[in-house]
């Protein structure tokens, strides 16, 4: 992949995780990822409508599933797809935590681990310094 693409992705992302929302700047350890949303080896392309900014976390998490089972319902429900949903409509925030309002959120935030306890402790803090929008 290019240096040009990825700069455009991490551009277009705002330097923020196009899953949970952490930015960049708050995660002085790792580099976030430009990740394919469909991995290559499904045969996801090197183009921006495949290819979203995510944190560590959440790509390590993430990996090259396209789908995984509703915490609630035990369905298949496939991911997050960050140029297709909306995060609005898939996610909120309750305090430090992340809740999916549909399927799509509920099985993406519980497959990316979004509500484990260093992340929330994170988010917390972040929130406490006025640093979470």
């Amino acid at each position: 992949m290019d240096p040009k693409l990825r700069q455009s992705v991490r551009q277009r992302a705002g330097g923020r995780c196009e899953y949970c929302r952490l930015r960049q700047e708050h995660d002085h350890f790792h580099t976030f990822h430009v990740e394919h949303i469909v991995a290559r080896q499904h045969r996801g392309p090197d183009v921006t409508g495949n290819l979203a900014l995510a944190c560590h976390q959440c790509n390590a998490h993430k990996g090259t599933n396209l789908s995984s089972f509703d915490p609630d319902t035990n369905e298949v429900v496939r991911l997050f797809h960050p140029r297709r949903d909306r995060w609005p409509e898939n996610f909120t925030r309750e305090g430090a935590r992340i809740l999916g309002l549909t399927a799509i959120g509920r099985t993406t935030a519980w497959l990316l681990q979004m509500n484990a306890e260093e992340r929330l402790e994170l988010r917390s803090v972040l929130m406490q310094l006025g640093e979470l929008d």
